[in-house]
C-alpha cells in the first residue's frame, strides 16, 4: 500500500496553498483535488479582492495559477475524491474513489463547503452570470444596481445589509412571513431604506438573457405569480461543509464545520489538520482559505519533525 507523508484533500485555495508550503518544507505533499478541482472559485467570474492582481483575475485563472505553482515546487496533484477514511490510528487509511487505498502520515482536510442552491435549472444556467452565493465576493459588481437576496436567516440579513451599502435597491425574498434572523439583524434590515422584504415568496425561475440575469419570477403563498427586475440574484440559504466522510473521527460543530484548536489548524486527531471553508463558517474568502492552508502545512511540518 502506498504511504504518503503529507496527504492534502481538496483542490481549492486552501489545498493548493498547503501544497505550496508543504513542498517548500520538503514533506512530499500529494493532493487529491476532489470532485470540483479549484473549489467554489471556479464558479466565480471576476475576483477583485485577492491581493496581487491590480486589474482583477478570474476565479479559474487564480486557482490554475495556484495549482501550477504547487506543481512547480514539487507537489503531486491527482484526480480523485476520498470516499472512506479510517483515522483511528496513524498512518491514516483512506480510500480514493471507492477503489485505491493509501496511507498518510499526516492529513490536511481542505475539502471546502458547498453553497446551498434552490435547485432551479435557470439558477444553474446563470451561475456566474448574475447568480451568486457570496455577496462579499461579487457584490462590488452590482454597485448602483438592483439585486435580490434569497433567505431569511442571519446570513441573508447580513448579505442584504452589505449589498444595501453598494446597490440601489435590495429585495429580500423570504418564504415565510417572518425572518429567522436574530432580532438585532432583523432591526438592521428594517431600518435600511433600500431593502424591501418580499414575504411569503418562493422563486419559480431566475430570468435572464444572453448577457446574464435580468429578473426573477416569484410565487407568493396566496398563489400570485409576479416578476421583479434585478441585475443580480444572491443565494443566502446556507452552506454545507464537505466533512461527511471524516465525521466519524473528526470533531465538527452542529453545522458540520470541522472544529480546530484556537488559531491553529489542528483537529482533535493528532496529525490531522483542517483548512479553508470546511472549518470556516464565518469568512469563506479565497484569501482566508489560502492563509489557513499555509497554517495547516506549517502545522503538519512541525508535527512530522516531532515524531
Amino acid at each position: 500500500m502506498e504511504r504518503i507523508k503529507c496527504l492534502i484533500v481538496g483542490g481549492g485555495p486552501a489545498g493548493y496553498t498547503a501544497a505550496i508550503y508543504a513542498s517548500r518544507a520538503d514533506i512530499s505533499p500529494v493532493v487529491y483535488e476532489g470532485v470540483q478541482p479549484g473549489g467554489q472559485l471556479t464558479t466565480t467570474t471576476d475576483i477583485e479582492n485577492y491581493p496581487g492582481f491590480e486589474n482583477g483575475i478570474s476565479g479559474q485563472q487564480l486557482v490554475d495559477t495556484m495549482r501550477a505553482q504547487a506543481v512547480r515546487l514539487g507537489a503531486e496533484i491527482r484526480t480523485g475524491a476520498i470516499t472512506k477514511a479510517d483515522l483511528s490510528e496513524r498512518p491514516f487509511k483512506l480510500v480514493i474513489d471507492g477503489e485505491k487505498e493509501v496511507e498518510a502520515e499526516t492529513l490536511i482536510i481542505a475539502t471546502g463547503a458547498t453553497a446551498k442552491y434552490l435547485g432551479l435549472d435557470s439558477e444553474l444556467k446563470y451561475r456566474g452570470l448574475g447568480v451568486s452565493a457570496c455577496a462579499t465576493c461579487d457584490g462590488f459588481f452590482y454597485r448602483k444596481k438592483t439585486v435580490a437576496v434569497v433567505g431569511g436567516g442571519d446570513t441573508a440579513c447580513e448579505e442584504a445589509t452589505y449589498l444595501a451599502g453598494l446597490c440601489k435597491k435590495v429585495y429580500m425574498i423570504v418564504r415565510r412571513d417572518v425572518l429567522r434572523a436574530s432580532q438585532a439583524m432583523q432591526d438592521r434590515v428594517m431600518a435600511t431604506e433600500n431593502i424591501e422584504v418580499l414575504w411569503n415568496c418562493n422563486t419559480q425561475e431566475v430570468l435572464g438573457d444572453a448577457y446574464g440575469v435580468t429578473g426573477a419570477r416569484l410565487l407568493r403563498k396566496d398563489g400570485e405569480v409576479f416578476d421583479i427586475a434585478v441585475d443580480g440574484f444572491f443565494l443566502a440559504i446556507g452552506h454545507h461543509p464537505n466533512s461527511d466522510v471524516f465525521r466519524e473521527w473528526i470533531e465538527v460543530d452542529k453545522e458540520g464545520y470541522i472544529v480546530t484548536d484556537g488559531k491553529t489548524s489542528k483537529t482533535n486527531v493528532p496529525g490531522v489538520f483542517a483548512a479553508g471553508d470546511v472549518q470556516d463558517p464565518l469568512y469563506r474568502q479565497a484569501i482566508t482559505a489560502a492563509a489557513s492552508g499555509c497554517r495547516a502545512a506549517l502545522d503538519a511540518e512541525k508535527f512530522l519533525k516531532m515524531l
